[in-house]
């Protein structure tokens, strides 16, 4: 029987008090209320309206119908789990439309166990009382009722949808969502939407049960008495090690520690996951399964084309504790976009994707059977799928292409495309964003406070309209954080990347810069599901 974490349960309360309270909390629905210099712009305020007749349309809406409900899928291999879905099925069923179209989208909620739930639209930066977090910008969507998205999508590019609401998002409630450009310039022959996912729900437990297990920290961790608390580690020189215990996300645990990885009576928690790439621990979560397209890699999906053509590969990582590095055997990458926005083109062998990260690459098919592996980074496995243009055999489940060992590329690597670099600005306002936590207590936060959905109000981070705004990521953790604001794209330093997520690593500061143009309340957070939910979020608020 699924379980109710707590956010679900108070959401459920909160859906059945009305919208009304969302208003009340955010000083009315007209936007200035009553809370003194620091009154908050309601999510469905005049200010959200006036930006929102900004936007450019086409006029024409595009209508669907989402409905989130349990079922027992085949994700191939003979592994049927019984899951939660859009539709039946998982990824959900494409989205697809034109920029400036309106999408119109209905979402039936028919979960169990008076389970609430929302669709947040991933990267799109949308009016804020369409963004689905309750209870910040809506009540949550209570099981057996229905809720009605609208809202122009005018910003082409690769996003997708998921829900909002607890760690719902490591179950199957996920599907792709494309925004087209009529004016696009890149020229291609087909297109290919892969998307990636680490699986865990119906195989060997729910997503609330690896995050009660988490929760839990290592304190009742039986086997740590032996272990060197006081040494340093040292991530191993292998990607994909399993060698060492850095991936508790202790930073102080000696590799020659006698305990063994994942062999201390946890069933969820993941040990000895290292990453050079991530800056030593890859992950907290054991996953049976990496999915590509829903499929795993004993079973792969399959694309079929034509030597000689060039496909656009729009990627995906819909994973919740995973960053997979992507390379297609005996082929080179050309990236194109990241997160919607075009980029100076980049060839690359492989590429490294964050949780709620986006890449569109091109690629000229050879002639033959060729994998397409998403290494699950520092988990030592993969997912797979496969792209034939002639005969040959098909790969084994395991098989490592060479090309993930050549020349990766990350996100601070790119460049923006000159025509959406950021025009040159003085910054108005600068934020440290110290991102906190450790595996031991699992006490993740911003700025040392975890955040409290309950009152999503409070300490706020804020922002005013026509600001050019400062991040600077500060990580003070060992782990590594993809880390998403909604409602917006930040540009990375001075010319890097347009993008709505990036990876912050351990020790480490990143600086982002974006234009405070769309205003409302939206959530900075963790894009690791189980992070997020702990408390790494925040509310990135405008002042009335």
């Amino acid at each position: 029987m699924n379980s109710i974490n707590r956010r679900s349960a108070l959401l459920a309360g909160l859906g059945a008090a009305g919208a009304g309270a969302l208003a009340a909390c955010s000083g009315g629905s007209g936007g200035s209320g009553s809370g003194g210099s620091n009154a908050l712009v309601s999510p469905s305020g005049s200010a959200v309206a006036a930006a929102d007749k900004k936007r450019a349309s086409t006029g024409r809406q595009q209508k669907f119908t989402l409905t989130a409900a349990p079922a027992m899928i085949d994700l191939g291999g003979g592994v049927m789990p019984k899951t939660w879905v859009f539709d039946g099925r998982t990824p959900g069923k494409e989205v697809r439309l034109s920029v400036g179209d309106t999408l119109v989208a209905e979402l039936s909620n028919q979960l169990p166990n008076k389970t609430p739930t929302s669709i947040h639209w991933h990267g799109i930066a949308l009016r804020n009382d369409m963004d689905g977090v309750p209870p910040a910008t809506q009540t949550a969507v209570r099981a057996g009722s229905t809720f009605t998205y609208k809202f122009i999508a005018d910003a082409p590019g690769t996003y997708f949808f998921h829900p909002h609401v607890g760690v719902q998002l490591d179950r199957g409630l996920y599907a792709p969502l494309i925004v087209e450009d009529p004016k696009e310039t890149l020229a291609y022959d087909d297109e290919w939407v892969v998307l990636l996912d680490d699986w865990v729900d119906g195989v060997t437990g729910t997503p609330d049960d690896v995050f009660a297990e988490l929760k839990r920290g290592m304190a009742d961790m039986g086997g740590m008495s032996g272990m060197d608390m006081s040494g340093s580690s040292s991530p191993s020189s292998s990607g994909d090690s399993m060698g060492d215990m850095g991936g508790m996300g202790l930073g102080s645990v000696s590799p020659s520690s006698s305990a063994s990885p994942g062999g201390m009576g946890k069933k969820f928690m993941l040990m000895g996951a290292t990453s050079n790439l991530l800056g030593g621990d890859a992950g907290d979560v054991k996953y049976p399964h990496h999915l590509i397209n829903g499929r795993v890699a004993t079973d792969p999906d399959i694309y079929t084309g034509k030597p000689g053509k060039k496909v656009r590969l729009r990627i995906i990582n819909a994973g919740s504790d995973t960053a997979y590095r992507l390379a297609l055997g005996g082929h080179k990458l050309t990236i194109t976009h990241t997160d919607g926005f075009p980029i100076r083109h980049q060839q690359v062998d492989a590429l490294l994707v964050g949780m709620g990260e986006r890449y569109d690459v091109l690629v000229t098919l050879g002639d033959g059977a060729f994998p397409l592996v998403a290494l699950a980074e520092g988990k030592n496995t993969s997912g797979l799928a496969l792209v034939r243009t002639g005969s040959g055999s098909k790969p084994s489940a395991t098989v490592r292409p060479k090309e993930l060992d050549g020349m990766i590329t990350t996100a601070s690597q790119l460049r923006a495309a000159d025509d959406v670099r950021l025009k040159s600005a003085k910054t108005d306002v600068t934020h440290e964003i110290k991102l906190t936590g450790a595996m031991m207590d699992y006490n993740w936060a911003i700025n040392g406070t975890p955040f409290d959905m309950k009152v999503p109000q409070a300490n706020p981070i804020l922002i005013q309209e026509g600001q050019r705004v400062r991040l600077d990521f500060v990580n003070a953790s060992d782990m590594w954080h993809p880390m998403h604001l909604h409602g917006h794209t930040y540009q990375i330093g001075a010319s890097g990347p347009r993008k709505d997520t990036a990876i912050v690593l351990p020790g480490k500061k990143l600086s982002v810069f974006f234009d405070a143009d769309n205003p409302g309340q939206w959530m900075l957070h963790c894009h690791n599901a189980y992070h997020g939910e702990a408390g790494m979020m925040a509310n990135m608020a405008y002042r009335a």
